[in-house]
């Protein structure tokens, strides 16, 4: 399980609360993940002083639930986009505090540190991105097992 985000982590763990299971429950990461996400974060906090918000990853053993067609192998994780006022707080793509720059960067940073095989997100304007319903408030990246 994903540790649950030290202040001094670089990232930090969200959820909704409402969701079945309940918040935390998704932080289960195959030690590719595990190793992607604590790499990236540190490489983060080396040029950003804001934390990444690290969202969804898999089920224990890897459960098929009723809101996520993937996230069962701890392969894929749900990234917040960054915020230009640096809230840990939700942000679509097309809101006026929507940091696409940086959010551009974080996706580079993944991509440089991880074996990253695609990341589904509703910007366009950025990068090796593609679109897909309900990632209009996260990014999704997929890394090779």
């Amino acid at each position: 399980m994903l540790p649950q985000g030290p202040m001094d982590s670089g990232y930090y763990v969200y959820g909704l609360l409402y969701k079945k299971p309940a918040h935390g429950a998704y932080q289960y990461a195959h030690p590719i993940m595990m190793t992607a996400v604590l790499r990236v974060a540190l490489e983060w906090q080396a040029i950003d002083r804001r934390r990444i918000g690290i969202g969804d990853i898999s089920l224990a053993g890897g459960v098929q639930t009723p809101d996520h067609d993937s996230h069962k192998n701890g392969l894929q994780v749900d990234v917040r986009p960054l915020r230009k006022d640096g809230l840990e707080e939700p942000v679509c793509w097309w809101d006026r505090e929507y940091d696409r720059e940086g959010t551009a960067k974080l996706i580079e940073v993944f991509r440089t540190f991880a074996p990253v095989t695609g990341v589904l997100f509703n910007d366009s304007d950025i990068p090796f991105v593609k679109k897909a319903k309900g990632h209009d408030n996260h990014f999704h990246v997929e890394l090779r097992g």
